[in-house]
């Protein structure tokens, strides 16, 4: 299946009429009433900046309908004609400005200033009377203001260069003027806070949404038991890359839906061979960039179909690598120009991804490639590689990790996978873990920590068991064991025993010698004796309730307190 296609053999005429076919048969699919957030501006507009071009732009926004300009200046401040609007103007030092705080979105901004003794000012109280500002007009010079933390400014942010173009300027000027009123947007993800594998019992575990997120929207909420993940809705902007970066699918994109866009892709496979097209490739490319092309007049080559997503991060390695597996033959991730670091970051570690896994299950790597922005020599260039398979198929597991489980088994039926364990790249939520049999005590600690059905118990026998492919790699079980026993093994086993349950320590049971049930394991009773041997509750013959079961040992208790009822007060 690996043979190379004679560039010649290629109809792209035939090609070009199987892709138009889909386009007649499939529509994508949306949610019919998805959830929306709110923005409520009123145009309290705060401009930040060397004086002259503060106060140039505040002209520019007089007579324009906003409620209020406030001017954050470095300098003194400077009279403005009268005009419509109320104009606040405060000067701050370079001191203040360089410790000015932004937190917050459209119609919500705070900026907070140091004031005294430890205490921040917040200047929309202050200045306006109002909670927060609406927009944040930035006209600072790079070196003025601290770094702000967003790699993506939040809505309502707008930041104008004090050297930018007259054209730049103009249309930054008028978005501010065209922040004011309601605005709706898409919520973009839900979550299901039962599949995540960020916290438990107090210990940290995965933090990859966390880490790809280039708007900081999502955030970590110590409770009081254990953290939980948090989405600001508001700040949230639909890059996608927390729910790709999701290995359990507690994270879902909703436009569309990962498994509809997944069996979508497989029905547009299946119209593609039906209407006689040979070698489809799949290019992964935002509506952005192809609205750009269409403007441009981009004539498609037939054997591209494109994939239309709001921004490339909602689809990650297991989307691409279940194109192959449905019958494409190459899937091609368009970049475009402006991308966040995070989000370049993020795509580059899931093609290495991808990359190690076809490796690993015997395919050629090239059959997944990142297109460089304006590249069309490679975005239309034909494809070097035949399908893996000419048949389509559609993967409909509703959960996230078992489907994806399904792709790689298929793909490794239409591979020559290696048996080894493959090297993936850090932080891949792929691998196994080692369980030191001398140390384990069989506490199961680690099953009621593990978020997915990786780690079980063996009901009435004391027995502990490994599911590799179930495994994220979120290290809870490792951190959770009291004995340190527990090591993660990264990296991908192209091997049956992924898919196998395999016994990690089992030991014969400890009976109650009370009543003879069967109720821990021998070293679990073990350690308990030595742990506890100098705790004045189980000084002297009480060390023997370590041996009995839980209704054994009350009842012993009981009898304790019967013979002697002050013997509580003694210990």
């Amino acid at each position: 299946m690996n043979q190379r296609i004679q560039l010649a053999s290629i109809d792209d005429q035939r090609n070009a009429a199987a892709r138009e076919a889909v386009r007649r048969r499939i529509s994508w699919p949306v949610n019919l009433t998805p959830a929306n957030v709110t923005y409520h501006s009123r145009g309290h507009v705060v401009l930040i900046g060397a004086v002259q071009p503060v106060i140039a732009a505040a002209r520019a926004l007089q007579h324009q309908g906003l409620a209020s300009l406030t001017l954050l200046t470095l300098n003194d401040a400077a009279e403005l004609p009268a005009g419509s609007e109320p104009v606040i103007e405060q000067p701050l030092s370079a001191e203040q400005l360089a410790q000015l705080t932004i937190t917050g979105h459209l119609g919500a901004f705070h900026l907070q200033v140091p004031f005294s003794q430890g205490e921040t000012l917040d200047l929309a109280q202050v200045l306006v009377e109002r909670d927060a500002f609406d927009v944040v007009l930035d006209l600072t010079a790079p070196d003025m203001l601290p770094a702000m933390p967003w790699e993506l400014p939040p809505p309502g942010y707008l930041r104008l260069a004090p050297e930018a173009a007259d054209e730049q300027r103009q249309q930054v000027l008028e978005s501010a003027v065209e922040l004011v009123g309601e605005f709706d947007k898409p919520r973009y993800f839900q979550v299901n806070t039962d599949l995540c594998a960020h916290s438990a019992s107090g210990n940290v575990g995965c933090t990859r949404c966390l880490d790809v997120c280039p708007a900081d929207a999502i955030t970590s909420i110590k409770g009081r038991i254990e953290s939980r993940i948090e989405i600001d809705p508001f700040l949230c902007q639909g890059v996608g890359s927390c729910t790709s970066a999701c290995p359990t699918g507690a994270i879902e994109f909703r436009l569309p839906e990962t498994r509809r866009q997944q069996d979508t892709l497989a029905a547009w496979l299946d119209a593609y061979r039906e209407a006689g097209g040979e070698v489809p490739v799949l290019r992964f490319v935002t509506h952005d960039t192809l609205e750009q092309e269409r403007q441009a007049g981009v004539v498609t080559p037939g054997h591209l179909i494109d994939v239309p997503l709001e921004e490339l991060g909602a689809a990650g390695h297991d989307q691409w690598l279940t194109a192959l597996a449905s019958g494409a033959s190459e899937v091609r991730i368009q970049l475009h120009e402006g991308m966040p670091p995070r989000l370049s970051t993020f795509l580059n570690h899931q093609v290495a991804l991808a990359h190690g896994l076809l490796a690993a299950l015997g395919h050629a790597v090239e059959r997944i490639q990142l297109v460089a922005a304006n590249a069309t020599d490679a975005r239309d260039a034909l494809p070097s590689l035949l399908p893996l398979s000419d048949t389509a198929v559609s993967f409909r597991e509703p959960n996230k990790r078992t489907r994806l489980n399904q792709v790689l088994a298929r793909l490794a039926a239409l591979g020559t996978p290696s048996g080894e364990r493959q090297a993936l790249p850090e932080g891949a939520a792929y691998g196994g873990i080692d369980v030191d049999s001398s140390a384990c005590t069989l506490c199961y600690a680690c099953v009621s920590n593990c978020p997915t059905p990786a780690l079980q118990a063996g009901g009435d026998t004391p027995v502990l068991s490994f599911l590799e492919a179930d495994c994220v790699q979120c290290g809870l079980c490792e951190q959770a064991c009291p004995e340190n026993a527990i090591t993660l093994v990264p990296g991908f086993l192209a091997a049956p025993a992924r898919e196998t349950r395999h016994v990690c320590h089992e030991e014969p049971a400890f009976e109650c010698i009370g009543c003879g049930k069967p109720f821990a394991t021998v070293s679990t009773v073990a350690a308990m004796k030595t742990k506890l041997a100098n705790h004045p509750y189980f000084a002297g013959d009480a060390l023997a309730r370590l041996e009995m079961c839980e209704d054994c040992r009350v009842k012993d208790v009981w009898k304790t307190m019967m013979r002697d009822p002050d013997a509580q007060l003694k210990v």
